[in-house]
């Protein structure tokens, strides 16, 4: 069966919501932890990965922060219209845009938009104990887009956007928790390693790290290294066609610097992905690299890679290859880090070029990030979350872990496809 007929209904399980995990542990880094080892299964606490962890083994981790993406205004008549940040629009970079003071647009999700309609959206906020006109207007919406463009306007000289949120934005916890985001959220649903701003939830499977189990993996010779993913909304969109050729991915930010290029390299392209959104990082190199071997002087933005890609290229490059010609066309326009975006979808029938180990929480019945893990245990992930339902680990966001080796390939290669 070609990848684009699988039919969703073939990756549902029953998960009760008890089995959601609505908060996280108080100490984050004592979740429990799967193993998957080529087909053995068996269970640690996460404090312990270090000794699961081949010294001299390359972990790449998404450094995307999440933003206090979701801004409340209320109407004169009492209506509250939520606007939800998604999408640089102008400026279009998530780095410019965070320094922008007075103004800046984003594509946004609005909610209670039927009562909204043209007028202008005023919030009177105080910070610092200044007062500061916050306005909110609806523009025109790009042809390319199913969301709205909001221009935002403020009045504090020297206040960036960044710190406008800080101030009065709230944290996007996940809809499945079914709960207000707490004080709490803003330190537990971020990375200890997260840096750059841009995201609008979390990459789960790195909130288990502490800067214990950090210290631990260099301490045992494990290199770390990190790159960018910045995840949308769409990360939580289900998937609600019976056939996934039907599902249309959304479109993610990625940034990796050249030296994660020359270490992946080095290490014989051989990666431990911390997180799906890692995975999606990585494995969209090799296609960004094949794009580049065809054309040379292609520009930054056409090195996209879209949903269906992987099934349709006929790139011979192995995947050395691909990163080398990523790091020749940085050498040659002058460019420390490669900027561009991804669409992949890595479902069963998808070849893994660079991830041999994952580290990963337990995703939702139907979805995408289901799709991919099965794909990397070549069809057995029944498997895992079979042990994983019998053993009382705890799910999705704020769930438990777990470390996936996959099996040998003629270990029933692509079973479930």
């Amino acid at each position: 069966m070609r990848t684009k007929e699988i039919r969703i209904e073939e990756y549902d399980y029953e998960l009760p919501d008890s089995r959601i995990a609505k908060f996280p542990l108080s100490q984050r880094d004592h979740s429990k932890l799967l193993l998957y080892d080529k087909g053995r299964l068996g269970e640690d606490v996460f404090f312990n990965l270090p000794e699961h962890i081949p010294s001299g083994s390359l972990m790449i981790f998404n450094n995307t922060r999440v933003i206090q993406a979701r801004l409340h205004f209320r109407k004169p008549t009492g209506a509250l219209i939520e606007v939800f940040l998604l999408e640089p629009y102008q400026p279009a970079d998530y780095e410019r845009i965070f320094q922008q003071q007075e103004s800046c647009s984003w594509l946004c999700m609005i909610g209670n938009l039927k009562k909204w309609k043209s007028e202008t959206l005023v919030w009177e906020i105080n910070i610092d104990g200044k007062t500061v006109l916050l306005k909110a207007e609806k523009k025109e919406r790009p042809e390319s887009s199913q969301y709205e463009n909001v221009r935002f306007s403020w009045d504090a000289d020297g206040l960036s956007f960044s710190e406008l949120l800080e101030a009065v934005g709230e944290l996007p916890i996940p809809p499945y928790l079914n709960r207000e985001t707490e004080e709490s959220d803003k330190t537990t649903y971020q990375t200890v390693y997260s840096k750059i701003e841009g995201s609008v939830a979390a990459p789960t499977a790195g909130l288990h790290f502490s800067d214990d189990v950090l210290k631990a993996l260099d301490d045992k010779g494990v290199e770390r290294q990190e790159v960018t993913l910045h995840v949308g909304a769409g990360t939580f969109k289900p998937v609600k066609a019976d056939e996934i050729g039907d599902h249309e991915m959304h479109t993610e930010y990625i940034c990796v610097k050249r030296m994660v290029l020359e270490r992946m390299i080095a290490k014989d392209a051989d990666v431990v992905a911390v997180g799906t959104t890692s995975v999606r990082t990585v494995e969209s190199l090799y296609y960004i690299g094949c794009k580049i071997a065809a054309c040379k002087d292609i520009p930054e933005e056409k090195l996209h890679v879209g949903q269906w890609e992987p099934y349709e290229s006929k790139c011979l490059l192995t995947p050395k290859e691909a990163l080398q010609e990523i790091i020749d066309y940085l050498d040659r326009n002058q460019l420390v880090s490669l900027h561009t975006s991804t669409q992949i979808i890595i479902a069963p029938g998808y070849d893994y070029k660079y991830v041999k180990r994952l580290i990963t929480n337990f995703h939702q019945p139907k979805s995408t990030l289901l799709l991919l893990v099965s794909a990397f245990l070549k069809g057995r992930w029944r498997e895992v979350y079979d042990y994983a339902i019998g053993n009382g680990f705890r799910f999705l966001s704020y769930g438990d872990s777990s470390l996936l080796t996959p099996p040998d390939d003629n270990m029933n290669n692509n079973k479930g496809l």
